[in-house]
C-alpha cells in the first residue's frame, strides 16, 4: 500500500464506516445511493466522504450517486478485507471468549485460526467451535496455520509479554484490548482498543452536558469562563 501512505489515519478510520454502512445498503436492497444518502446515515459531511473517496478512485457517476455493490467491493478491496485474514486470540477471560463467539469477525471474512490461553484449567476447553491452545504452542501453531493477526485480550500486566511472543512468531498485525500502551517495531501494524478510554469520555460527556441537546452545563460554562 505504499501509494496510500500520504492519506490520513482519519480517513482511513472512515473507510470501515463506510463499508458497514455500505453492507446495510446491500442488505436493504438499496442499488444506488448518493453522498448525501450515506452523509445522512453516518452523519458526515457528504464532501467529506468524496474527498475521502477520491483518494483511492473514481466512484459512482455525477448526478446518479455511487453503485452500492460495486462501491462496498472496492472499498473491502481497499481495507484487505478480500485477504481472508487469518487471526488468533490470545486470551479466554471474558472478553477473549466475546470476541471468540463473536460472529462479526467471520462476517467480515476473517477466520478464526487458533485462540490461547495460559491457565492450564482453561486449556482444552471449548470456545465456539474452537478448542483453546496452550500459550506455550503460539509460535508453532501460528507457523502451521498461516495466522496474520494476533488480538490480545489478556490483562494489562501480561499484554507487553503477549506481544513479544507475536511479533516473535512473525505476526503480521496486532489488535490490542489490554489497557495498556504497548511497544512493537514499527513495520507491525497495530491497533488498540481500551474500553476505559471510550467509557470516560461518555462520562465527560454526561457531567458537562445538560440532558438537553448539547448545551453545557453551567458548571462547565463558567470553567471555560475562567
Amino acid at each position: 500500500m505504499q501509494e496510500h501512505l500520504s492519506i490520513s489515519k482519519a480517513t482511513v478510520d472512515r473507510l470501515p464506516r463506510y463499508y458497514r454502512c455500505l453492507r446495510q445498503l446491500t442488505d436493504e436492497g438499496v442499488e444506488i445511493a448518493s453522498s448525501e444518502e450515506l452523509g445522512r446515515r453516518l452523519a458526515i459531511n457528504p464532501e467529506q466522504i468524496r474527498k475521502d473517496l477520491a483518494f483511492f478512485g473514481q466512484f459512482g457517476k455525477k448526478g446518479v450517486g455511487y453503485y452500492v455493490a460495486e462501491l462496498k467491493e472496492s472499498i473491502g478491496g481497499i481495507l484487505g478485507l478480500d485477504h481472508h485474514w487469518n487471526v488468533a486470540i490470545v486470551g479466554m477471560g471474558h472478553l477473549g471468549a466475546a470476541l471468540a463467539n463473536y460472529q462479526g469477525i467471520a462476517r467480515l471474512g476473517f477466520h478464526l485460526a487458533a485462540i490461547f490461553d495460559v491457565n492450564p484449567v482453561v486449556i482444552g476447553t471449548r470456545v465456539g467451535e474452537r478448542r483453546v491452545e496452550d500459550i506455550a504452542y503460539l509460535a508453532e501453531i501460528i507457523a502451521e496455520r498461516d495466522i496474520q493477526i494476533g488480538v490480545i485480550a489478556v490483562p494489562a500486566i501480561h499484554a507487553q509479554g503477549v506481544a513479544d511472543k507475536l511479533v516473535g512468531a512473525g505476526i503480521r498485525g496486532i489488535w490490542n484490548f489490554a489497557p495498556v500502551n504497548l511497544h512493537v517495531p514499527p513495520h507491525i501494524p497495530f491497533v488498540s482498543e481500551d474500553l476505559s478510554v471510550g467509557l470516560s469520555s461518555l462520562s465527560y460527556y454526561l457531567t458537562h452536558t445538560t440532558g438537553e441537546g448539547d448545551n453545557l452545563s453551567e458548571r462547565f460554562k463558567e470553567s471555560l469562563i475562567k
